[in-house]
């Protein structure tokens, strides 16, 4: 379900929120679903509990997941964050195509490489 890459520049536990970003929004995990104990995750990717209880905290503040005492972490119901999400998508590609424009690449050729990586992600889930 979530994997690291410790080539990544990226600090783990933000590769750890982003994972579970994806992973809620996209209803993988279902509202009110239980997320993976911090000691059990922790085991799972050998890594501190530090850095998964770190990941967990910042998932709890943008509102993708909540506490319940005593038993755990959930997942949010919270639909706004899936807009939330896509908007950001947005504006990345946004800067990208700003980018394009300046290297004169052509509208028809960035559409087309766009397409390409979009099926060739459609392909890996399969």
């Amino acid at each position: 379900m979530i994997g690291i890459d410790l080539q990544n520049r990226k600090p783990i536990y933000e590769q750890i929120v982003e994972r579970f970003q994806t992973l809620i929004v996209s209803g993988v995990l279902e509202p009110d679903s239980q997320m993976p104990s911090v000691r059990s995750l922790a085991m799972e990717l050998s890594i501190n509990p530090n850095t998964i209880q770190k990941a967990y905290a910042a998932l709890e503040q943008e509102g993708y997941i909540y506490p319940v005492k005593g038993r755990g972490n959930f997942v949010s119901g919270n639909e706004g964050l899936k807009q939330k999400k896509q908007d950001s998508v947005f504006a990345s590609l946004k800067e990208l195509v700003a980018k394009g424009k300046e290297l004169k690449i052509p509208c028809n050729a960035f559409v087309e490489r766009a397409r390409t990586f979009y099926q060739e992600g459609e392909e890996q889930r399969v």
